[in-house]
């Protein structure tokens, strides 16, 4: 039976489904929605609460979906309208939730609303991107840049102007100050609302609403948090974006967007922040229940994991939401999987990220294969199709070595992905990391995220609990967990020597934690291996 708490999403997994990687249903090399649906039973038993699928949208897939042609269109590559219906009704046969990607920032040049703006100055539909005049040299508008590289403004022969462009000079971005335009906008929300979908993971929502005065974008030597496109290879770092994204008025948008779906109990929204300043736009997305139910950032989808940093992190998250909810991710369809960003790839470490990863506060978004352990496939040039990857080759492969297909069957064809030539190449490193493989494995990376999950599910402090970091020998974090009804102690080592905590004198060993915990306790003394984790009660 599906869940009646309209709060599930507070301490929910969402499990993250990129469909053109996870399960080809009808050997075209591209995986689909059946595909998906023929995989739920196997998603379920992973002890997950939610799916977040990428986007299926129709679209010419210049950006693999998060360009949209029709949004209200499912595109053929994956099925049609049918198949998603079914693949809602058996997810919530089964007890999960269905939350789907919305790209409301900008659209595919090849949506109608942008064949009909760019047409003319004076159609219904003219103000409903972003147009400006060219500057008396014939030059772009102002200074923004996109985060694929290059300005941010591409010129329009029929039109005679500049269209902004944050991303491809194929995904126009949407003016959202035309209050048709977010009529529109939600009208499209309610449409999937009302077949059943749960939620929305809002792609780079903080991009909606841009300056109407163009201002020119001021330079930044550094930012202080996560931000997007942050690399000495792309110059999109080199400014602070205050004017071309994250402006005030998107909080009004958002109230909006809330008011709609608390037309709908039991729904939500995550909202990704791509920013300079990520943690603290978390919070204004999330404070006062009348916006986001929850957000994320990019903070913990870098290369930074130390314990001195995830604990900044995650206290200076804390200090800003006061009645916000986080939603926490080390891994997805856009950055380097954790297990080659983060680790050497041991089983030991991805078990302890997993272990910290699910006892954070907030609710948490786990990347399809990484219940696997699966490291950053390794391309050649002649094998990328992301076209960001293809732009800053090669001191920057781009994000198609996260996105390969998803390894069933090492015996099987293309580890039983496709019994077609698949769109990006199966890993051969992976063949030996598959599903089949691992589920006869007791001691395997899937099958300790699989009893950890489920033993979370019965931990109330985990799922709800507030947190509160303790002072812990370096390369370790020691906090606890609190409830009314339950109080733990997680201790994690994330060095490679063993590690020793002194507790309080009440903490004591759980008898029926899983396996992937362990430590040796001697009264109020936890000692822990090299990348160990331990949860206690106090």
């Amino acid at each position: 039976m599906q869940q009646k708490d309209p709060d599930w999403w507070r301490g929910a997994v969402i499990y993250q489904v990129y469909p053109r990687s996870f399960y080809d249903s009808n050997g075209d090399g591209i995986g689909d929605l059946p595909g998906v649906t023929a995989k739920l039973d196997y998603i379920a038993s992973l002890n997950v609460d939610a799916i977040w699928l990428s986007p299926f949208f129709t679209s010419p897939m210049k950006d693999f979906g998060y360009d949209v042609a029709d949004y209200r269109g499912v595109d053929p590559i994956f099925g049609n309208i049918d198949d998603l219906d079914a693949l809602i009704t058996k997810a919530h046969d089964l007890g999960l939730k269905i939350m789907i990607d919305q790209v409301l920032s900008h659209s595919s040049d090849q949506h109608a609303w942008f064949v009909e703006s760019r047409s003319g100055r004076d159609n219904p539909k003219a103000d409903w991107y972003v147009w400006a005049e060219a500057k008396p040299d014939g030059s772009v508008p102002n200074n923004w840049l996109s985060v694929f590289g290059g300005p941010a403004w591409t010129w329009d022969t029929r039109r005679k102007q500049y269209y902004l462009h944050n991303f491809l000079s194929s995904q126009p971005d949407i003016n959202f100050h035309n209050p048709d335009v977010v009529a529109q906008v939600l009208s499209d929300i309610r449409f999937w609302l009302d077949r059943g979908v749960d939620g929305f993971r809002l792609d780079a929502i903080n991009f909606c609403f841009h300056d109407p005065e163009l201002r020119n974008n001021p330079p930044s030597e550094a930012v202080a948090e996560a931000s997007i496109g942050v690399r000495k290879e792309n110059p999109y770092g080199y400014q602070q974006h205050i004017y071309d994204k994250t402006r005030p008025e998107n909080l009004a948008f958002l109230k909006q967007l809330r008011s709609l779906l608390d037309e709908y109990p039991g729904t939500t929204t995550v909202g990704e922040i791509g920013d300079d300043n990520s943690l603290q736009t978390m919070a204004d997305y999330t404070s006062n229940g009348d916006k986001l139910h929850m957000a994320y950032s990019f903070d913990l989808l870098t290369e930074q994991h130390s314990a001195a940093f995830i604990r900044h992190t995650v206290e200076t998250i804390e200090n800003k939401l006061q009645d916000g909810w986080p939603c926490w991710a080390v891994g997805n369809h856009d950055v380097a999987r954790v297990a080659s960003r983060w680790a050497t790839r041991s089983p030991e470490q991805i078990k302890l990220y997993m272990v910290l990863l699910l006892s954070l506060r907030g609710s948490v978004c786990i990347y399809q294969g990484e219940e696997l352990g699966l490291g950053e496939a390794e391309l050649n040039y002649r094998d990328l199709v992301d076209p960001y990857g293809i732009r800053f080759w090669p001191e920057y492969k781009g994000r198609d070595g996260c996105r390969t297909p998803m390894v069933w069957h090492p015996e099987e064809q293309n580890a039983g992905f496709s019994s077609g030539t698949p769109w990006l190449p199966v890993y051969s490193e992976h063949y030996n990391m598959a599903v089949d493989i691992q589920e006869q494995q007791d001691e395997s990376v899937l099958h300790a995220y699989r009893t950890f999950m489920a033993w979370r599910r019965e931990q109330p402090a985990l799922l709800e609990g507030d947190i509160t970091f303790h002072n812990s020998p370096d390369n370790t974090l020691l906090f606890s967990r609190k409830t009314d009804g339950q109080q733990l102690l997680i201790g994690i080592n994330l060095g490679d020597q063993p590690a020793a905590f002194d507790l309080p004198a009440t903490a004591q060993r759980i008898d029926n934690a899983p396996a992937s915990l362990g430590g040796d306790w001697q009264g109020n003394r936890l000692e822990l291996p090299a990348f160990g984790a331990a949860i206690g009660q106090l």
